[in-house]
């Protein structure tokens, strides 16, 4: 199975780190990155997701910016999930957009309602799901995303 590496990116959530979290878990993937977290996330979100996270044997990345994660998880192939700028719209469950590659599969979450950087954007590829017409939300996409490429 291809190693996948969910990025929670931007968020002041906590609600929202914890959710990203817990689908980590349901979905028995071994590690969530968290970037550029900051205000309530920062202070009490990093605790709690990575106190779950740490109970069920699992690991919590914590890194400034995202151009960190994709420098230090160097070899992998990066979308970002983003409405406004997708490059390509995906199937989960075809597998199509993930076929022809082995290498890590890093899939970049916007946990505000502000759009990516131009400068975040080029790490990657924008990509978003075939058939919503209108963004869903950080934690509906991850588990969507994650869902249709590890069944």
């Amino acid at each position: 199975m291809r190693k996948v590496i969910p990025v929670i990116h931007n968020t002041s959530s906590v609600q929202r780190l914890v959710d990203m979290a817990r689908i980590v878990l349901s979905m028995n993937i071994d590690l969530l990155v968290a970037t550029k977290v900051y205000g309530a996330a920062a202070q009490s979100g990093i605790a709690e997701a990575f106190r779950l996270l740490l109970k069920a044997g699992k690991g919590l990345v914590v890194l400034p910016e995202l151009k960190d994660a994709v420098e230090t998880y160097d070899g992998t192939q990066v979308f970002l999930v983003d409405k406004e700028h997708a490059a390509e719209l995906v199937d989960p469950l075809s597998g199509d957009f993930t076929a022809g590659s082995n290498s890590p599969l890093m899939l970049v979450f916007n946990g505000s309602d502000a759009p990516f950087s131009p400068q975040e954007l080029s790490l990657g590829k924008p990509i978003y799901i075939k058939g919503l017409s209108y963004r869903a939300g950080s934690t509906a996409e991850a588990s969507l995303l994650l869902y249709g490429i590890l069944r």
